[in-house]
């Protein structure tokens, strides 16, 4: 399945970058996001791949494999354009308010972003499977909501929280038209939504 695909080469890319950098290495250094330096915004791409060593990157696999799949399955064009918007967001809210002086990097806030995303798509989509998708991921993993708070030194909770909210705006802004969810039901299709 071209999802599964997708996400496993994504957490190949990031495990592949640690080994060749190694913890707090050169690429990370230089790629991580450093506040309010109009020279270091377009990090915010690059460094939601890097990662502060092993512990680091292992934190980020499963749950980005698990929310990527899910968010994948309908659609890599679309899942592509969500994690887009989640990066910007995300990487643009910790380059305006992490603290001077920070290095930031991490697949933490696209973790955060596909977490809000899977959230809330069925409810703007009134797609009841999403629905049932979003209440089960809340339930398993709503405990990370904790990390948007500022409760542990050294984890930036401004990646998380912007990443959430990044997730939720792109459930809005990517969302399915009603023309495009009808196609759904067409014959072969895989059937409408009771909700549209």
């Amino acid at each position: 399945m071209a999802a599964g695909a997708f996400m496993l080469s994504w957490v190949v890319l990031m495990w592949l970058l640690e080994a060749i950098d190694g913890p707090a290495g050169p690429i990370v250094r230089e790629y991580g996001i450093q506040p309010r330096d109009l020279d270091e915004v377009l990090d915010i791409f690059p460094a939601a791949f890097l990662h502060f060593g092993w512990d680091h990157v292992m934190a980020n696999t499963v749950p980005l494999l698990i929310f990527g799949f899910l968010a994948a399955v309908r659609g890599l064009a679309r899942f592509i354009g969500v994690v887009l918007v989640i990066i910007v967001v995300s990487g643009l809210g910790v380059w305006l308010t992490a603290p001077d002086g920070s290095n930031t990097a991490g697949a933490s806030g696209v973790v955060f972003g596909l977490f809000g995303y899977l959230l809330v798509r069925g409810f703007v989509e009134r797609d009841a499977l999403d629905i049932t998708v979003g209440i089960t991921v809340l339930l398993l993993y709503g405990s990370i909501l904790w990390g948007v708070l500022p409760t542990a030194a050294g984890v930036s909770w401004q990646g998380h929280l912007f990443g959430l909210i990044g997730g939720v705006l792109a459930a809005f802004w990517l969302r399915r038209t009603p023309q495009r969810r009808a196609v759904r039901g067409a014959p072969g299709g895989i059937g409408p939504s009771p909700w549209s």
